[in-house]
């Protein structure tokens, strides 16, 4: 009966770590249309949302299944906790793609961006995308090291994040309200992607160690 509870709770982690590629793929792919102005791919991000939101209600019934039949204690029980907090923030983090998709929708045939910010906006992809595939790599391994890593990874997401505020300030800015109000939200979607893929990887340390890292701070996760 407990090997086959154990196995369960194996099942949960690979659930949550299938997630976690899941939201990676979808940023990547939500980026990509951003920058080459795709259509096509931004529909896709959108449509394949759903299947993030599924992912999480499985992850989240099989979660509260195992606290009310198997009453786990210690690791387990914070292996099932975790799940249930790291299954929202993934859930987030699809939804904070879907958000930089739908902005490329709604400009389309027009680019979001000028290209002026082009670049920054590439990186911070590319940073997100990296914290992502980290996070899943973290929930499979419990490798607390990586998952403290990830800390430092997110800092260049908010060093860009701050250094596109100041662009955007610039009197002599170029581009008008209009993309200066699409620059400021996208670059807050990219930040709390970024966030919440070092949340879910707060949590795994929390896992094996029962200390949650930044508990007590201001810092919303």
């Amino acid at each position: 009966m407990r090997e086959a509870y154990h196995v369960e709770l194996e099942e949960l982690a690979g659930q949550l770590a299938a997630m976690s590629a899941q939201v990676a793929d979808a940023m990547e792919k939500a980026t990509k249309a951003l920058l080459e102005v795709d259509l096509e791919l931004a529909e896709r991000v959108i449509s394949d949302d759903t299947k993030v939101d599924d992912a999480r209600a499985a992850c989240e019934e099989q979660a509260y299944a195992l606290l009310a039949l198997q009453a786990p204690v210690a690791t387990d029980l914070r292996t099932v906790l975790a799940a249930i907090h790291a299954a929202e923030s993934l859930e987030r983090m699809g939804d904070l793609a879907l958000h930089v998709a739908k902005a490329a929708r709604r400009r389309h045939p027009e680019p979001v961006l000028p290209d002026q910010v082009r670049g920054d906006f590439a990186k911070m992809g590319e940073v997100a995308v990296k914290l992502a595939r980290q996070a899943e790599q973290v929930i499979k391994s419990k490798d607390v090291d990586a998952a403290r890593n990830l800390e430092a990874e997110d800092d260049q997401v908010d060093d860009i994040h701050r250094h596109l505020f100041t662009v955007i300030m610039d009197r002599d800015w170029p581009h008008g309200v209009a993309a200066a109000v699409d620059v400021t939200l996208l670059g807050r979607f990219y930040e709390r992607f970024s966030d919440h893929a070092v949340s879910v990887a707060r949590r795994m340390v929390f896992v094996v160690t029962g200390k949650m890292p930044g508990y007590g701070s201001n810092e919303d996760v």
